[in-house]
């Protein structure tokens, strides 16, 4: 029998198992919520179900019950422990999805009420929050019909994000172009989730993203950290590069993401850690999403700005104000960090290595200096992706990012690489005077790129997929290059990023380190 403690206890849940999209950032949060309630002198019970991870470890936490996280099961272990309440924000989407079943059963919830994880989730009654806020977001609407759903792709306009609701990881998203695209998703997504509706949302193409990690007490509100994402809208935030702080956004842009972002965390009464996606647009800020609990980014702000935000949240939610625990301004930073995405490629040979709405990625790691250049190519090594200094480079785009790509094609020839491209890409750059040496599409002769790549011969491949389906010949090039090793680029602002590290590298020629310590200072 479990022995029960007198002193005030509170449950954490964890994340459940460990898939894409789900993983170690909220094991890390979870963490720090129990060292948190330790500082408190509040027993921490943690239930989780899976070994791999921290939270799961025998001296975490000061109870594990290593139990589903379903309602049935945390009942019942409420029923032996009878504790103060449970902290839900920190497992990703699972435990959010069943607070409130846990909250009419009798269980305490801390922190943001299921009220407001609801109007957050739901929505007509999102909504209903961004008009009275009179705030802006994408054309959207609902559908549980084929029918509805093409009335709503017509009123908005494609193309169109189209998702299951209550999701994770962006699992079964997808951007649909035509009404016929959108019937064949309607039909695969009305027989796996009859009972939920669809999310179908005006997709905004070439919109710079914004992440925003902010917590608040019921009262104030700070901001932990604004990240922009390097790659387009589009792309999952969970596989997209980010930087902190923002670098190409204005000041006024900012100052209205801030000044939105306050305001839905006063209406939605948030306690603890609050996420909020934007995307930016002609200078029209939209809002995406709201998170009421702790996102991925969390760790990587937190060690940003040198600020346990997970830890700070727990003792919000134990009733604690931020005045109190003296966090009540927004850190500044002198220096840039940038967060990139690790990519399971290299184990699945033949899988094409082109980002989308759905999640891919498998881990992150950071890249910090005072520089971007600097933070970006310290993010590319880390992540396995070493930015060459010299060598040939191959790019082949598709015809609209054809003009961006010859300032990037002109920077590398600059910087005495070699380009090497297919026809079409060549005439663009040739064009602008740029020298190029034409390779033959893979139908039309040989040695192609296929055969340089073998050879050890590129350096760096650059290639952005044209139209709704990729081409095969373009899935082929991209899976040889995870195969052989060669740094691979598939997004036009990836392209220019890591050419501002190649010169930063180039420039400087090493790479500099200190402790996190040296630039808290």
């Amino acid at each position: 029998m479990t022995k029960v403690a007198d002193k005030k206890k509170v449950l954490i849940l964890g994340g459940g198992p460990n898939r894409i999209g789900q993983g170690i950032e909220f094991d890390y949060c979870c963490c720090h919520a129990s060292f948190a309630l330790r500082e408190e002198n509040v027993e921490s019970i943690m239930i989780n179900c899976n070994p791999e991870t921290v939270s799961t470890d025998y001296d975490t936490s000061d109870k594990l019950y290593f139990e589903p996280l379903t309602v049935e099961d945390v009942m019942s272990i409420v029923d032996i422990e009878k504790p103060f309440g449970a902290i839900v924000q920190f497992g990703g989407q699972t435990p959010l999805n069943i607070s409130g079943p846990l909250a009419k059963a009798g269980l305490n919830i801390l922190g943001t009420s299921p009220d407001s994880i609801d109007i957050a989730e739901d929505r007509k009654r999102f909504q209903q929050m961004i008009k009275k806020l009179k705030l802006v977001q994408p054309d959207n609407g609902t559908a549980t019909s084929q029918e509805e759903a093409i009335a709503v792709a017509n009123r908005v306009g494609y193309p169109v994000v189209v998702r299951p609701s209550f999701v994770l990881g962006g699992r079964a998203m997808e951007i649909v172009y035509d009404e016929k695209g959108l019937t064949d998703y309607m039909t695969k997504a009305i027989e796996a989730s009859p009972e939920r509706p669809i999310l179908i949302d005006k997709f905004l193409e070439d919109a710079i993203e914004v992440d925003v990690d902010a917590i608040a007490d019921g009262d104030t509100c700070v901001i932990g950290g604004i990240l922009e994402h390097i790659e387009e809208a589009g792309i999952h935030s969970g596989d997209s590069a980010m930087v902190l702080p923002p670098h190409t956004l204005g000041k006024d842009i900012i100052d209205t993401i801030r000044k939105n972002t306050y305001a839905m965390a006063m209406e939605l009464k948030v306690k603890g850690l609050m996420n909020v996606q934007y995307a930016v647009k002609n200078n029209i800020v939209y809002v995406l999403e709201v998170n009421p609990r702790a996102s991925r980014t969390i760790p990587f702000v937190s060690k940003a700005i040198g600020s346990p935000l997970a830890k700070l949240a727990t003792k919000v939610m134990l009733g604690m104000t931020l005045k109190e625990l003296g966090f009540t301004k927004e850190k500044k930073t002198g220096y840039v960090c940038v967060k990139e995405s690790v990519f399971p490629f290299i184990r699945f040979p033949g899988v094409d290595a082109i980002l989308g709405p759905e999640m891919r990625s498998t881990g992150e790691v950071m890249g910090i200096d005072s520089t971007f250049g600097a933070a970006y190519a310290k993010s590319q090594i880390a992540a396995g992706q070493n930015l060459p200094l010299k060598g040939n480079v191959f790019i082949s785009v598709k015809n609209q990012d054809k003009r961006n790509i010859i300032f990037i094609a002109k920077k590398l020839f600059d910087l005495g690489f070699t380009i090497m491209a297919t026809s079409g890409t060549a005439d663009a750059m040739k064009s602008s005077d740029i020298d190029v040496e034409v390779l033959p599409k893979l139908q039309e002769g040989r040695p192609n790129i296929l055969d340089l790549m073998k050879d050890g011969k590129v350096a760096l491949v650059i290639t952005t997929p044209s139209g709704k389906a990729t081409k095969e010949d373009e899935a082929k090039i991209r899976s040889h290059a995870i195969l052989h090793n060669v740094p691979l680029i598939t997004t036009i602002s990836g392209a220019q990023a890591s050419v501002n590290g190649i010169e930063n590298m180039t420039k400087h020629k090493k790479i500099s380190v200190k402790p996190l310590q040296d630039y808290y200072k």
